[in-house]
C-alpha cells in the first residue's frame, strides 16, 4: 500500500526503459520536474478538471489590510501545482511551481514553505498549456504585456502564464511583514526591491479581467523563481533575449472566503483598483 500524509500520497511506480527515457527528455527540454510531468499525465488520463482557478481570499480584502492566514499550504497543494500569493501577515511572496510552494522573504532569502504555513491570499491551478511559443528580444515589462495582449483571444477569461528563460535584467519586490489592519499601500511602502542580472528562472502568474478587480489583481501579475531557488519575488521590470511562453486558459473560479473576524468585519464595498495599482502594479 502507498504511504500517505495529509497533503500527498506516495505511490511506487515502475517504468519501462522507453517511457523513462521519454520522461527524462521531457524534463530536460521543459525544465519541469518528473513529479509534475507524471501528475499532469495522470490528471489528463483521469479527466480531472484542468481549467479551474482555486483562490483564497480576495484582492479587496488585501487592500483593506486583512492579512490573517486562513488556508494551509498543504491544503493548497490539493488544488493546484502552479500559482502565487502571500502568507499570513503579508510575510513575503509565494510561488507555487511544479507542485512545490516557495516563500520569498524581505531579507532576500527563499525557502520551501512548510505544509503548515498559512496563506492569506493565494491563487492556484493545475497548469496545462493551451498555447506555447517563444518570445524573442523582450525589452521591458511594457513590451512583454503588449505581446501577451496580442496572444490572448478574449478579455473575459482568466489566463495562467508561465515564462521561462534567462533574464538579462530583472527587478522584483518582496512584501515585508505587516501589522493587521495596515492597508496594503502603506504596508508595501516598506517593500524590499531587488535588481538582478543574467539570472535563469521562471515567471509564474495570471492575467485577470478588469471586471474581477475586487476579487483578484487585474491585469498581469507575475512572480519570479530563479532556477537555483535563491531569488524570488513580485516582478516589476525585466529584459530577456528569449523566453519560452506557455498560456493556460481558466474558465472556472473556485473562491474560498475566510471566516476570520477581520474578514467578516472588513468593509469590502469599495473599488480597490487604484490601491492595487500603487501597491502591486507600479512598474515605473
Amino acid at each position: 500500500m502507498p504511504s500517505s500524509s495529509e497533503s500527498s500520497h506516495h505511490l511506487p511506480v515502475h517504468l519501462g526503459h522507453g517511457l523513462f527515457s521519454a520522461l527524462q527528455e521531457r524534463c530536460r527540454r521543459t525544465g519541469e520536474s518528473a513529479n509534475h510531468v507524471i501528475r499532469e499525465a495522470l490528471a489528463a488520463a483521469l479527466d480531472l478538471e484542468h481549467h479551474t482557478i482555486y483562490q483564497v481570499s480576495t484582492s479587496g480584502a488585501l487592500v483593506e489590510g486583512v492579512y490573517g492566514g486562513c488556508v494551509r499550504v498543504g491544503d493548497l497543494l490539493h488544488h493546484g501545482d502552479f500559482g502565487l500569493g502571500t502568507f499570513e501577515g503579508l510575510d513575503g511572496e509565494g510561488i507555487l511551481l511544479d507542485g512545490c510552494c516557495w516563500q520569498a522573504s524581505a531579507d532576500g532569502t527563499v525557502r520551501q514553505a512548510s505544509a503548515d504555513a498559512l496563506a492569506t491570499f493565494f491563487v492556484a491551478t493545475y497548469f496545462q498549456a493551451d498555447h506555447g511559443e517563444t518570445l524573442s528580444e523582450v525589452t521591458s515589462w511594457a513590451d512583454l504585456t503588449e505581446r501577451l495582449d496580442g496572444l490572448r483571444d478574449n478579455a473575459n477569461l482568466f489566463v495562467a502564464i508561465r515564462l521561462r528563460g534567462v533574464f538579462e535584467r530583472i527587478r522584483y519586490r518582496v512584501a515585508c511583514k505587516a501589522n493587521p489592519g495596515m492597508d496594503l499601500v502603506s504596508a508595501t511602502n516598506a517593500q524590499a526591491t531587488f535588481d538582478l542580472e543574467n539570472v535563469a528562472g521562471t515567471l509564474v502568474g495570471f492575467w485577470t479581467p478588469s471586471y474581477a478587480r475586487t476579487i483578484n489583481v487585474p491585469g498581469y501579475h507575475l512572480h519570479l523563481l530563479s532556477d537555483d531557488h535563491r531569488h524570488a519575488g513580485h516582478v516589476l521590470e525585466l529584459q530577456s533575449r528569449e523566453l519560452s511562453l506557455a498560456l493556460h486558459r481558466e474558465s472556472h473560479l473556485q473562491l474560498v472566503l475566510p471566516e476570520t473576524p477581520e474578514f467578516l468585519k472588513a468593509d469590502l464595498s469599495g473599488d480597490p483598483s487604484a490601491a492595487l495599482a500603487r501597491a502591486e502594479l507600479d512598474h515605473s
